[in-house]
């Protein structure tokens, strides 16, 4: 496999790569990448055999190791990242846990900002302890509890940067600095921001980590995850983890991905024009007691997230007044918007992440990060922005007057 982007590469822009990067097609000539369903490879002769497992011949030895099509998706992905090589994993909880546990081992220690996506959290405070790993979270914020956490030998960082799904921003420059000081390799989960708005590696991290689900595919349809990365440290500390524990991508899920690329660059920007204007409107609806969204000024860190990013993103978090209930009653009164903890999708969609993705670390590591009951997290897609915000002013209406709404099913027509 070739990990390295193409000679030319360098001169295209980020649009241009998501459309042509990493392309490698067969005699056949094909346009689409072709898809390589196939778990094994025949070699010409035994002697080949041999040299491909002793890594004298580059020959595709098993789906599990590399594939075709998997390998044009991790070329594009590093040549869009600006990252030297790439691996794919089944999902992106996968890329998430083989970044740590290929590098972690027992008495190392990692330091982890806390505003975590609650399966990232439950991998840092109750999994790696489990292996003799120390777990130590700070406030993602705090450069000063970065400073003392990392005044000691740290072998990784883990951080996500705007965060889920508070959308808490972390200076990487400061920590990434304070984190190689203390010899530990960085990990950003940049899911959020995308590789279009925000580029990790540019702020000193050494791993970026993506659910591949989520904006990449961003239509609902696979699951996948990506790990980037030097060359050095993807080969010689995660292919191995990753080629024996098996959390491989599919190739049909590596060319839905890479048709998924090709239009990421114009979902994202549709979606951050949208999100924008409804940031907009939920800050001066009533009901709604604040909002948090990056690209606004009134983002407790919006200078910090501009100097990062190169814009807000698609999501959206709000509070209403009125806690859990007062939550429920407008998500359920919404009539477009659908309620599913997924995002980055091309639908609009919901959760209320104190009772879904952050119910399970508990409501003291709730309240340290922020989390209300009446706090909901809205990523927002490719609608009409108008029916978004009728949509959202008609719960809110209902919300604001006390009443309660049948539950309709998101493409379907409620009864007037």
């Amino acid at each position: 496999m070739n990990d390295q982007p193409d000679d030319h590469a360098a001169a295209y822009r980020p649009a241009t790569l998501l459309v042509h990067a990493g392309t490698e097609r067969t005699p056949y000539g094909e346009t689409s990448e072709a898809m390589f369903l196939t778990s094994g490879f025949v070699y010409d002769d035994a002697e080949q055999a041999e040299a491909t497992f002793l890594g004298q011949a580059t020959h595709y030895q098993y789906s599990r190791f590399g594939n075709p099509t998997v390998a044009m998706f991790e070329r594009r992905m590093a040549m869009l990242e600006g990252a030297e090589a790439c691996r794919a994993t089944a999902t992106g909880m996968a890329a998430v846990s083989s970044a740590l546990l290929s590098h972690l081992k027992a008495g190392d220690r990692i330091v982890a900002a806390r505003a975590l996506f609650g399966s990232c959290y439950w991998i840092v405070a109750t999994l790696l302890p489990r292996y003799g790993i120390e777990s130590v979270f700070v406030d993602g914020g705090d450069l000063a509890a970065w400073a003392e956490a990392l005044s000691v030998p740290t072998a990784c960082v883990l951080l996500e940067t705007p965060s889920n799904p508070m959308l808490d921003i972390v200076d990487m420059r400061a920590v990434c600095d304070m984190a190689h000081q203390a010899g530990a390799v960085v990990v950003v989960d940049n899911v959020f921001a995308t590789p279009l708005l925000q580029k990790p590696l540019e702020f000193g991290a050494d791993v970026v980590v993506y659910s591949c689900t989520k904006h990449i595919d961003g239509q609902g349809r696979v699951l996948g995850g990506a790990v980037l990365g030097r060359k050095a440290w993807i080969e010689e500390t995660l292919q191995p983890f990753i080629r024996n524990t098996g959390p491989a991508m599919s190739p049909f899920n590596a060319w839905v991905l890479l048709k998924g690329l090709e239009t990421l660059a114009l979902r994202v920007n549709a979606m951050t024009r949208n999100a924008e204007t409804v940031a907009d409107f939920l800050a001066s609806a009533p009901g709604v007691s604040r909002v948090w969204y990056p690209g606004r000024a009134d983002h407790p860190q919006a200078e910090l997230a501009m100097r990062q990013m190169t814009d807000g993103g698609t999501l959206v978090t709000f509070e209403v007044e009125g806690g859990k209930e007062a939550a429920f009653r407008l998500m359920n009164a919404l009539r477009l918007i659908a309620v599913s903890n997924n995002l980055g999708d091309s639908r609009s969609m919901v959760t209320h992440p104190a009772t879904t993705t952050h119910m399970k670390i508990g409501a003291e590591a709730r309240a340290l990060l922020g989390i209300t009951d009446g706090a909901i997290r809205l990523s927002v897609g490719l609608e009409d922005v108008r029916d978004l915000t009728d949509d959202l002013s008609r719960g809110l209406a209902l919300l604001s007057a006390g009443g309660h709404a049948d539950v309709v099913q998101p493409g379907r027509q409620a009864a007037e």
